[in-house]
């Protein structure tokens, strides 16, 4: 049986209908034989909100309790999405970072995984369950306090997750069909790239493509990761493969000039 990770950025879970949507391609991959992971991310707009809060509060600002309120975003849309997916009739639960658990560093806002134990996941997959994953968030294990990987951590969430549970490969869901030779959004002759080597993809992530953070291609890059970039505005039924991020040797013909990022 294939062992899959999908993960959801804000965009792609907005609201409850565009959740019921993920759902369907979440319950797509499970009937067609793969165990599935999914990591979400809070819904779109959600975190700036949550931020706004932790600012408006006081004056005495402390980073383990930010972390503690920004962290909720996420919790919401996994439990969400756990309840959608039994609706539909499928097994789920959701999991918060520290039940995993997926341990950090102490660098409140911007920690780093230090390691992640898979086994209470690969349990739940015997059960026949779907994992939904709050991304975005990990535990710091000596002083029991929750802690958020910076903004755009539930990529990083989500390939280090695919590398602990040893994934046949990570997708990365979100509102664009792949990666393009450049901002398509800017030159509308951009093309949709069907490979890019990670050191490609991380060069251009650092220079500014936002398609995916610079960590998480790291993190896939040190592991062997194969992530798909991929629109989870796509018909479940009918979705595109979109862009595969992988090693240089199975790149057959590389391009002298792969894209354009821009700043």
């Amino acid at each position: 049986m294939s062992r899959l990770v999908m993960k959801f950025g804000g965009t792609s879970v907005a609201d409850v209908e565009r959740i019921r949507n993920v759902a369907a391609h979440v319950k797509r991959e499970v009937e067609a034989g793969a165990e599935v992971a999914v990591v979400v991310s809070a819904m779109a707009g959600k975190t700036n909100e949550l931020v706004a809060w932790c600012k408006e509060a006081g004056s005495h600002f402390d980073n383990p309790e930010y972390d503690a309120v920004v962290a909720s975003g996420e919790l919401v849309t996994a439990g969400l999405l756990a309840l959608v997916l039994k609706e539909m009739g499928l097994k789920a639960r959701s999991w918060a970072g520290w039940q995993i658990p997926l341990i950090t560093d102490d660098a409140h806002g911007s920690a780093r995984i230090e390691k992640i134990d898979g086994r209470n996941l690969a349990e739940g997959f015997q059960r026949g369950e779907i994992a939904v994953v709050a991304g975005f968030q990990g535990l710091h294990a000596s002083t029991n306090r929750v802690t958020t990987l910076g903004r755009g951590g539930s990529d990083t969430s989500a390939v280090a997750l695919a590398a602990a549970i040893g994934a046949d490969r990570c997708d990365i869901y979100t509102d664009v069909d792949g990666v393009y030779t450049t901002d398509p959004r800017v030159v509308p002759r951009a093309r949709r790239l069907d490979k890019v080597s990670f050191e490609e993809m991380l060069e251009m992530a650092s220079l500014g493509a936002k398609v995916l953070q610079e960590r998480s291609v790291e993190v896939a890059l040190m592991h062997k990761v194969r992530l798909y970039v991929r629109s989870s505005f796509d018909d479940p039924a009918h979705p595109r493969l979109g862009t595969l991020i992988c090693d240089e040797e199975d790149i057959v013909e590389q391009q002298i000039v792969t894209g354009i990022a821009f700043s």
